[in-house]
């Protein structure tokens, strides 16, 4: 049975409840419990804050690599197992508005192939040989982890370096070793769970910024597609038109240079 003790003061009532034995059980710890949970995510989004340029010029590279026909590969333990396949299905899927699909695939998603490997070449090499399998040079691979220390991940992302992929992590307090491996990460202080919720506003943050990308370069396209198509109208040969882009794109190309 359940009681609550009226309070004189604005905050919330005290709340008792009656055990199995009829004792009154105070639950204000776990308030205090809650609220410190809470305030502790108050870190998390501040270095999520200092990390929105990363996050940024990941969403421009990851918008590159699958417009042109490149893959996201992504792999975690546990919740971050989830969090990986909760970034891909926003990829294949949508995040906010309508789009065409992209190639996205969770390596643990896949519990056959990870079975498999599991038994014969041992539960470390389940998402390496994975990578191995789909990545190819230009494509990403994003790796979560609470701690960094995962040995599948450390694996994968040496696979990931192997087949000419670009690895990405997403990881607890760093250093760690995760962290040093990969191309690129964003580390998080707090315990385990902190730097999970922190992961799906980093993620969230990446398919928020990935969808802007993908409808500039979508606007440039159609922009292009339209200038040629007006100078076919006028005359100009495809053979002309051709000339003049490789041109354009040689002298783009020289100057980044």
């Amino acid at each position: 049975m359940t009681t609550v003790v009226p309070s004189m003061t604005t905050t919330s009532p005290t709340v008792t409840t009656t055990g199995l034995a009829g004792s009154r059980l105070d639950s204000s710890s776990t308030r205090e419990a809650v609220h410190s949970h809470l305030t502790s995510l108050t870190a998390v989004l501040e270095q999520l804050h200092g990390e929105a340029d990363r996050l940024a010029r990941w969403s421009e590279a990851l918008a590159e690599c699958l417009v042109g026909g490149g893959r996201l590969l992504a792999a975690g333990n546990g919740g971050s197992a989830a969090e990986a396949q909760h970034l891909t299905a926003e990829l294949v899927g949508r995040y906010d508005g309508d789009r065409r699909p992209f190639s996205a695939i969770a390596l643990h998603a896949d519990t056959s192939s990870l079975t498999a490997i599991a038994n014969d070449y041992g539960y470390e090499a389940a998402y390496a040989r994975q990578v191995v399998a789909h990545g190819r040079p230009g494509d990403i691979v994003v790796l979560l982890s609470g701690s960094g220390r995962s040995r599948n991940l450390l694996m994968a992302a040496e696979a990931a370096r192997q087949v000419g992929a670009t690895s990405w992590a997403m990881t607890g307090p760093g250093p760690n070793p995760l962290a040093e491996l990969c191309d690129d990460a964003i580390t998080l202080p707090g315990a385990c769970g902190h730097a999970q919720e922190g992961h799906l506003l980093a993620l969230h943050a990446l398919c928020c910024g990935f969808e802007e990308q993908v409808r500039v370069l979508d606007a440039a396209r159609d922009s292009y597609d339209g200038v040629s198509a007006e100078r076919l109208h006028d005359g100009v040969s495809a053979e002309r038109l051709h000339d003049g882009v490789s041109a354009e794109r040689g002298e783009l190309e020289g100057s980044a240079a």
